[in-house]
């Protein structure tokens, strides 16, 4: 150990490294942890220290950049301050921390490292001699006048103080009892002086260059609270507060958090934040009933101690609220044509929706104060939902902000946290609004029919407020606790299917279907928009690839089988990558081949292409491709790159023999075609379905085998012994195919029917024919839903009849004009229309093959 009168201390010490603030012997300092070599120290030797001599660490200024780690000798402070922990609290809030408070007891000089990790430790050498200066005649002899002076300045300093403040009564018998040699560091401590210079006291061992050193600060001190004096308005005589003249400093020098045990005022940096923050919020333009409320907040966070975990709460809370854009608004760009050259170059089709949003548009011109719909865009993935939100915005000229509800299950996540909890934040929807920093963005609420549900709440139920136009203009955020006004945010919602969004929060929705886009649609799409996206992506240019419309075609028909165009740009973009390979070794080949020359007497022989113009991406001769001549992509290149086709056309093949029917199903992905396939054995008259049906279907399929009996004589329906009675010792087994998809829907009861009417009749269905629609008892066909879906799915399967309840003739008009023209359309308001429409000849009586042996 070594010995400083009765002072003693390790000569190991663990070094807490500072950043904000310079402790001398004698003063008591404040300063956070949050590092992880000084959080380290505190768990460590503080946290888990039984004896005083645990307690005992030594305080380093670290003049290295506070946000690293790197802790290394070169870095660290040569003297430092050994000191005595008094207290230390933990707080989780904004972060993990430590805030130490800690009693400077000596200084003393670092003289090794020990180690370095998980925080250093260094062997010391005590500095401070007061030993040898016990007695007033020594102390005298060796300093002469200069202590004098001193404490002549410290007294007229104290004595221009208020002696009514406890800090002042306190330092002035710091001043009669404390002995002459430790009071340049503990009036260091508590007038206001820059870091700097607290090191240049902390770096004077020697008491005469200490006193000479601390002088002239005292002295700027007193002629500082002179002037301040002598300027003071007579109304303000009667405030005698401590007041002290900080001295110009550099910016970069400021401490903010390094505190004395005499001094507890509030450190000048924060009044200034605080009076900043609220200048922000008396010009935020905020509604009276919020004003009030953060009037309130900053009167508390005036009178809270910093050290408080409140404090941060309420200082967070009253930065967020002068953030919120109360009154902050864009203005609309009311041109309506250029909105429609604007949609149209951005999104081929979706004509409805691009109508809907004009239509908005036009009426806003007209009315300024119109509320902001809430739309809500209902289609397959792929088709374009969120890029329309984002070009509505565009065309608006709003702020664009995307929320992705999938998965959220907590309502608290929309309607923000109570300011009680910790960790508390705003919902999305106020976070949002701070993002864009305006009252009337373009919100989008992504996947609002993924939505969960857990023991936190619905957040679908806490959706209600903030998607009603009559009542958002008072939506409350549980964090802010005070109203803010949404009515002039344009809300869209986009959902991959309306059957598990809830009803009430459907209801205050408007709904546009965004339905799947046609073969010649994705072509369209594709070239316009797709081709030339890639095309950049990959750093390729037309010169160097093409793709013609037959290759695109190839793709959309045989490489993917989806409603919207996300398969066909991820097939683009590996056509790219293989390109980009195939360009990228030409250039290798084209900068080596300028470095080689041929022998003497040889010519160099150079690979042509043989046949087109064109080279496709599967010749294998090993030459360099001309700058001029693209890659031109084929049937073989597609081959080669993305492999044998995936989808082939296996419609006509699966019809060959009796017993199947094609029908047409509506998924959340799209329409796609759906095989009908019965058989039938002896047995004891049971209906067996299989294929992962839910309950409707199953009903479907009772009525369809009811129907038929019920009707067996008037068609000549037999079973393989020839009795009418169609379940009479025979089973019917009923599968749809893709056993593993769940299959569920009013929509298959015609193509149940005639799947079992060419079962017992014997027949073929027509192959080029599909249906759709729901049965009733007595033979009639009720309408469906998702007509254009499942028409796109007939036409993508190459399909040329489609059978359709008389009731949906309506829809027809939503398919486009040249599907329509390339499909026949059937429309059954009975089964007896949908079987003589789905057999050749017909299905009436005469044409039975019962009646044809018979009249032979």
């Amino acid at each position: 150990m070594a010995s400083s009168g009765s002072i003693q201390i390790p000569r190991r010490l663990p070094l807490l490294l500072t950043h904000e603030g310079v402790l001398l012997p004698g003063s008591t300092m404040r300063t956070s942890v949050d590092t992880p070599g000084n959080m380290e120290l505190v768990q460590n030797r503080l946290l888990r220290g039984t004896s005083l001599k645990s307690t005992i660490i030594g305080v380093v200024p670290n003049t290295s950049d506070p946000s690293s780690d790197r802790e290394e000798l070169p870095s660290l402070h040569r003297i430092g301050t050994a000191a005595l922990a008094v207290q230390v609290v933990g707080s989780n809030w904004p972060k993990p921390h430590y805030t130490l408070l800690v009693t400077g007891l000596c200084r003393f000089q670092i003289t090794e490292i020990l180690k370095e990790r998980p925080y250093p430790v260094a062997e010391v050498e005590q500095l401070d001699r007061l030993e040898q200066l016990s007695s007033k005649e020594e102390f005298k002899e060796a300093l002469g006048d200069l202590s004098e002076q001193f404490y002549k300045y410290a007294v007229q300093l104290v004595d221009m103080l208020d002696n009514s403040v406890p800090a002042v009564a306190k330092l002035k018998r710091l001043l009669n009892n404390l002995p002459k040699e430790l009071l340049p560091d503990v009036l260091t401590s508590i007038i206001r002086t820059t870091n700097e210079e607290k090191l240049q006291i902390l770096d004077a061992v020697s008491l005469e260059e200490r006193f000479k050193v601390t002088i002239p600060l005292l002295l700027r001190q007193i002629e500082g609270l002179k002037l301040l004096q002598k300027t003071r308005n007579p109304k303000q005589d009667d405030d005698k507060r401590i007041v002290a003249i900080r001295p110009p400093r550099k910016l970069g020098n400021i401490s903010s958090k390094s505190f004395s045990l005499e001094n507890t005022d509030d450190d000048d940096e924060d009044s200034d934040d605080i009076i900043i923050l609220e200048r922000k919020i008396k010009s935020s333009n905020m509604p009276e009933p919020a004003l009030k409320v953060c009037v309130k907040e900053i009167k508390r966070l005036k009178k809270m101690p910093q050290s408080m975990p409140e404090y941060a709460l309420t200082r967070n809370y009253l930065e967020l609220m002068s953030e919120l854009p109360w009154s902050k608004t864009t203005r609309d760009r009311l041109d309506i044509r250029a909105a429609r050259i604007l949609l149209d170059n951005d999104h081929y089709a979706m004509a409805k929706l691009k109508k809907r949003v004009l239509e908005y548009l036009a009426v806003r011109q007209l009315k300024n104060n119109l509320k902001g719909p809430i739309l809500c865009f209902v289609g397959p993935p792929g088709v374009g939902k969120t890029s329309v939100g984002r070009s509505i915005a565009k065309t608006l000229g709003r702020e664009f902000h995307r929320i992705a509800l999938g998965g959220v299950c907590d309502q608290s996540d929309i309607r923000g946290h109570r300011r009680t909890y910790v960790g508390s934040m705003p919902g999305r929807i106020i976070n949002g609004l701070k993002i864009v920093g305006v009252n009337n963005p373009v919100f989008l609420l992504d996947e609002v029919d993924k939505l969960g549900k857990s023991l936190q709440g619905d957040p679908a139920a806490a959706l209600l407020e903030v998607l009603d136009p009559e009542q958002n203009h008072n939506f409350t955020d549980h964090y802010l606790n005070v109203a803010f006004d949404l009515s002039q945010v344009l809300f869209i919602a986009t959902a991959n299917t309306t059957a598990t969004i809830p009803p009430a929060l459907l209801d205050r929705m408007e709904v546009l279907e965004v339905p799947g886009y046609s073969q010649e649609e994705k072509l369209e799409i594709a070239h316009r928009h797709l081709i030339s996206k890639q095309l950049a992506q990959h750093g390729l240019t037309p010169e160097q690839i093409q793709i013609p419309q037959e290759a695109t075609l190839e793709i959309i028909t045989r490489y993917t089988r989806e409603a919207g165009v996300r398969s066909l740009d991820r097939k683009l973009g590996a056509i790219c990558r293989a390109v980009a390979v195939k360009v990228a070794e030409g250039q290798h080949r084209e900068h080596k081949s300028e470095h080689l020359e041929a022998p003497e007497g040889e010519e160099r022989k150079e690979s042509v292409p043989e046949g087109s113009k064109s080279a496709t991406i599967n010749d294998t001769a090993d030459f360099a491709l001309p700058p001029e001549m693209p890659i031109l992509i084929d049937h073989h290149a597609l081959k080669d790159i993305l492999g044998p086709p995936m989808y082939e056309t296996e419609v006509f093949g699966r019809l060959n023999q009796p017993g199947v029917a094609i029908g047409l199903a509506w998924t959340p992905l799209g329409g796609e075609i759906m095989f009908v396939e019965a058989s039938r054995m002896d047995g004891e008259g049971q209906l067996t379905l299989t294929g992962q049906l839910g309950d409707v279907m199953k009903e479907s399929a009772h009525l369809a085998i009811s129907w038929l009996r019920s009707n067996a004589k008037k068609y000549q329906l037999t079973n393989a012994s020839g009795s009418f009675d169609l379940l009479d010792n025979t089973d019917i087994h009923l599968h749809f195919p893709a056993g593993a998809v769940t299959k569920d829907g009013p929509s298959a009861g015609v193509a149940i029917v005639t799947c079992l009417a060419s079962l017992f009749s014997g027949r073929l269905v027509c192959s080029d024919v599909a249906m759709t629609g729901e049965i009733t008892l007595r033979g009639l066909v009720l309408p469906v839903g998702g007509i254009k879906d499942k028409v796109l799915a007939a036409h993508r399967a190459g399909l040329k009849r489609v059978i359709l309840p008389k009731r949906n003739e309506t829809d027809l008009e939503e398919i486009p004009l040249n599907v329509r023209q390339d499909l026949e359309f059937v429309l059954a308001g009975s089964l007896d229309e949908v079987l003589n429409a789905a057999f050749d000849g017909g299905f009436s009586l005469k044409t039975t093959p019962d009646l044809l042996n018979s009249k032979l």
